[in-house]
């Protein structure tokens, strides 16, 4: 079992997470009323049972289920929560146990946030995605109108457990969004963790411990230093600013299949490595292998040209931006970040059309 201490709580790495939420639990056992599991279909299907049958206290716990996906983070779902917790009785002494990933935490977090003016939660993520990323850092959010977390505040968790264990109930679509995560780590901050990273297997389930951790410590050095994300910490948002303008592009496209977050990343941080080399100072031979690493191993997108112009309209809501002004991080060379930098609706169009020449080869 591996320990990492963020700003307030700790962060719980191990094959079997199960010791420590007991232990967590029984010390906390007279501050927490009540318990409740927030999960979706597929966590109460293949997670929930895995820790019911070894921990005593979540037979007690009611269980809160919505339904999985970017879809269901919103203010709709966040009431009809709210009123069950309602419901249940809940008090300012309750706890929310976020069993989830990255829909789970965001939510979870925020409703435990402003419920009664705030009341305790932990996150176990049992996705790749939120395991290495969104879990710690006490960004807590839901979308509006499509547009990626944009209510929420900052409010950190009581603690976070992560078990290896539940990355294989994923699908390889699933881990590959989770390696997004770890790809971006390396290239904002560790040159030679690029280096780790591309020697790996997905599947070979026993890396995952170091790779999860080592992610871990780069975003949690991240956060330390800039909590509230006025400065380096945005160095974390690379890939993002396209990411999620195509990531929300395609849930605004009724009735096509929306991409996952790490398939929508690995497009942005293939475009702001572009534009990180023509405004950056990017090599040349370090933008092809970026491109060359991500492209083949991600889904890939297909844009008609009119799409360009709606996906740079939304990165104008993007919260780096400033002034009106698009802004980005991006990286001089591998494992080296630059934050605040602004590139012309001409550059992000120029981008993207790289992206898309490339998926043709």
């Amino acid at each position: 079992m591996t320990e990492i201490k963020a700003d307030n709580y700790s962060i719980f790495i191990s094959k079997d997470i199960t010791k420590e939420i007991k232990r967590f639990l029984k010390v906390n056992k007279n501050r927490f009323s009540k318990l409740f599991v927030l999960v979706d279909e597929n966590t109460l299907k293949y997670c929930y049972p895995q820790l019911v049958s070894r921990i005593p206290a979540f037979e007690e716990a009611e269980i809160i289920e919505i339904d999985s996906g970017e879809q269901s983070k919103n203010i709709e779902v966040c009431l009809q929560i709210w009123e069950a917790l309602g419901e249940y009785n809940a008090d300012r002494q309750s706890l929310i146990i976020n069993l989830g990933g990255g829909v789970i935490g965001d939510m979870g977090g925020f409703i435990a946030s402003v419920f009664k003016r705030g009341i305790g939660f932990i996150n176990i993520p049992t996705t790749l995605l939120s395991q290495v990323d969104a879990s710690i850092g006490g960004k807590t959010g839901i979308d509006l109108n499509n547009l990626k977390n944009e209510i929420g505040l900052f409010c950190n968790p009581q603690a976070v457990f992560i078990d290896t264990a539940f990355l294989r109930t994923l699908d390889e679509r699933q881990l590959l969004s989770g390696f997004a995560e770890i790809i971006k780590h390396a290239l904002i901050a560790d040159a030679d963790y690029w280096k780790k990273i591309k020697k790996t297997n997905i599947h070979d389930f026993e890396k995952f411990d170091a790779l999860i951790e080592t992610s871990l410590r780069i975003k949690n050095k991240f956060v330390q230093e800039d909590p509230f994300d006025k400065g380096i910490r945005k160095a974390l948002n690379f890939g993002h600013t396209v990411g999620h303008a195509v990531e929300t592009y395609f849930l605004e496209q009724n009735g096509q299949e929306y991409f996952l977050h790490g398939e929508a990343i690995a497009v942005g941080m293939i475009c702001e490595a572009y534009i990180s080399n023509r405004t950056a100072k990017l090599p040349d031979s370090e933008l092809k292998d970026i491109t060359s690493f991500i492209l083949p191993r991600f889904t890939t997108i297909k844009l008609q040209e009119t799409a360009l112009d709606r996906i740079i309209e939304l990165m104008a809501h993007d919260k780096k931006n400033e002034k009106e002004q698009i802004h980005f991080s991006l990286i001089s060379s591998i494992g080296k970040c630059i934050i605040n930098k602004t590139a012309s609706q001409d550059l992000i169009k120029e981008s993207l059309k790289y992206y898309l020449e490339h998926v043709k080869c």
